[in-house]
Parts: structure tokens; sequence; C-alpha cells
């Protein structure tokens, strides 16, 4: 059973995303399976804070490291002080081309609804920056909406793209193959994909530990 329960409310002191609200129990069923053995997670990309805590609070195993942009952490930091979870900190600095990844190892990455918004070239980064983030054995987790074989799978997905395109250019869903070939090419292998409500994706990608380099 969560230990977390969502607000009734939006918090009137914090920023709220009432998608983080929905989506957050969907996710945490994963992540109890793929994070079971893990102690440190980095989130890049923490928003408003909101999964930050939904997730530390109900996996106390975990020490979870918040990241983003610096304009967020305001919100992160209101969220985190009213949660006063001992396994929660940050927020970290962390604009991908501009700021250096946290040093690692970390059992594991965590990110969001995050590659749709990034230029692709951040989108690159972040997966090259893994070999280094990722202690050998580590996973990449990844939540968010794709395209598959090129094609959208979700009828309310052209609609989403399209808006994602007028706010900037440089946002819009992915293709998984895409997004596989930068993994690959960073030393992961996938090793779970979960369908999700809305028809959003959770993939899992684990870094080749040392006897797989070998």
């Amino acid at each position: 059973m969560d230990v977390w329960r969502s607000p009734r409310v939006a918090p009137h002191d914090r920023p709220y995303a009432p998608s983080a609200e929905r989506n957050a129990a969907p996710i945490l069923n994963v992540l109890r399976e793929v994070l079971a053995d893990c102690v440190s997670v980095l989130e890049v990309g923490s928003g408003t804070g909101q999964h930050a805590v939904a997730f530390a609070a109900a996996l106390p195993h975990l020490h979870w490291t918040t990241a983003d942009q610096r304009l967020h952490h305001a919100g992160i930091r209101a969220w985190l002080g009213e949660a006063g979870l001992p396994n929660l900190s940050g927020p970290l600095s962390l604009e991908i081309g501009v700021d250096d990844f946290p040093a690692g190892p970390f059992d594991a990455v965590f990110t969001a609804n995050t590659l749709h918004y990034m230029p692709w070239a951040a989108v690159e980064q972040l997966f090259a920056a893994m070999p280094a983030v990722l202690r050998p054995g580590g996973r990449l987790v990844v939540y968010g909406p794709f395209r598959e074989g090129g094609r959208f799978v979700s009828p309310n997905d052209p609609d989403f793209d399209a808006a994602l395109r007028d706010g900037a250019p440089y946002r819009g869903l992915r293709d998984i193959e895409t997004v596989e070939g930068l993994a690959v090419a960073a030393g992961l292998r996938r090793v779970a994909a979960y369908h999700m409500p809305a028809d959003n994706r959770c993939l899992v990608w684990q870094r080749r530990d040392d006897a797989d380099e070998r």
C-alpha cells in the first residue's frame, strides 16, 4: 500500500502540477520494482518537487536527490521543506548544456516528462552523461510520451506535439527508436518497458557492469 497520499486541494504556497499528482501512483508502482535494490537516485528535472516528495515518502530505502534549472528551485525547496523527509536532498543546479552533471555514481537516474521539452541536443547530452553518472549496473528510468515507429500512439498526441512545437520549435515527442540509439551508444541496454496510463511509457535501461565491458 502506498504511504504517500496526494493533497485533496492544490497547495497555495507551492507550485502544483495536476499531472504530477495523477501519474505519481502508476510511476511509483514501477519504481517499487525497478529500484528495489537501489539506494541513491538522481532525479533530472524535478519540476515542482511533487514527484520527489511522493517517491521518497513511499520508498524510504532510497536517498532521492532533486535537480533542475535554478528557476524551479524555490518551488522544489517549498515541497521538500514541507515534507521534511530525511531521504530527500537538493535541489542541485542542473540545466543540461550549461551545468555539469552531479558527480556520481548514482544507483539510478529518474526523469519524467522531460525529453519532449528539452532541445534534442540536451537529450543527447543526458544519455551521453550516463556512463559517468551511473554506477556499473545502474539504471536510467525515463517516463513520458513517445512516438513509436515514427507514429503517434495516442489520439491526443498529434495535438499535444503541435502545442509543444508552437511553444518552442525544438520541442516535440521523441521516437523511442531514436532514443534507444542514444542509450545503446552510451553503453546502456533496455531491461524493461512499461505501458502507462494515457499511452505514456516508462522505459528502463541499465548500464553494463564491469564484466560486460570486458
